[in-house]
């Protein structure tokens, strides 16, 4: 089975950090915002102070979403595109911003809702069966993923349509717990353990402490 590349690791760690930066500083950058009741997409809608931050936030993490999705050579290749479908979604979730006035503004809505689905279902495609398998891919944990994701975006999307008051709690708890489960899967790919592979070698320099072992015991 593939390694995960260096890049990969890199990546799936910067997703949520990023993420998770993004929405701090822009909400921090309004005069006021409650970050229980409103919703991250309204840091980016026109007339929010500074809105490119969090414009930029959606962007940057959903390149790393689709280069994560590319180095997981460990996972099956329907999960990784349903990963990049996901991530691209919510890229264009930024050139579709909430209109202020506009209680339904479908675009957005559409581009929100296709990524949310995206980032939390595809565990369901990337699963991988037997003794090889790191365990974040095997069907057990990514069926249990996949409900634990779903159940987020759940809640979220009943906050969103009852207008109850943790919208935005809920909507950070779903992306939060969206840009953690690839870095955990990556983590299991790469991490010494059962059913884990390794990382893969870097200027392989692995691969050449292996051919000088191997030409030393034929020496002997």
């Amino acid at each position: 089975m593939q390694g995960v590349p260096w890049w990969g690791v890199v990546s799936s760690a910067a997703a949520p950090v990023l993420m998770v930066g993004g929405w701090t500083a822009a909400a921090d950058l309004q005069p006021r915002f409650d970050p229980v009741s409103e919703t991250v997409s309204s840091l980016a809608a026109p007339g929010a102070t500074d809105r490119w931050v969090m414009t930029l936030t959606f962007v940057v993490v959903g390149l790393c979403y689709i280069v994560t999705a590319v180095a997981l050579r460990p996972a099956r290749t329907t999960g990784r595109l349903i990963l990049i479908v996901g991530a691209v979604a919510g890229m264009l979730v930024a050139v579709n911003p909430e209109q202020p006035g506009d209680p339904y503004p479908w675009p957005h809505i559409i581009c929100a809702s296709i990524g949310l689905a995206g980032v939390a279902t595809w565990p369901a495609g990337a699963w991988r069966r037997g003794a090889a398998a790191p365990w974040g891919l095997r069907p057990r944990v990514a069926a249990t993923a996949v409900a634990v994701l779903l159940a987020m975006v759940a809640w979220f999307a009943v906050e969103l349509v009852t207008g109850a008051a943790q919208t935005g709690l809920a909507e950070r708890f779903a992306g939060a717990g969206q840009a953690l489960w690839p870095l955990t899967v990556v983590l299991s790919c790469v991490l010494p353990g059962r059913g884990g592979t390794r990382l893969t070698p870097v200027l392989g320099l692995r691969a050449q402490a292996t051919s000088g072992a191997a030409h030393t015991g034929r020496r002997n």
